[in-house]
């Protein structure tokens, strides 16, 4: 698997679907997990959801979104 082309692949999900950007700000593993589909360890997922929020502002994200408060604490 291409982790950079899967990053940036994700990245443009997050950005373009509103539900999945949703899902991702709520719970970033289970978002990887269920667009890598692929079984990886749990490591591997938080590296490629922290190279998704590298290349996602997170805050332009939050903003379309409606704002949500509090979820950008679970994201560090």
């Amino acid at each position: 698997m291409d982790v950079k082309a899967k990053i940036n692949e994700i990245a443009d999900k997050v950005k373009n679907d509103k539900e999945f950007g949703s899902k991702f700000m709520s719970d970033p593993v289970k978002a990887v997990e269920s667009v890598v589909g692929v079984d990886l360890p749990d490591e591997k997922i938080k590296e490629i959801a922290n190279g998704i929020k590298d290349k996602v502002n997170v805050g332009d994200i939050t903003e379309k979104l409606g704002g949500i408060g509090g979820i950008i604490g679970k994201l560090k």
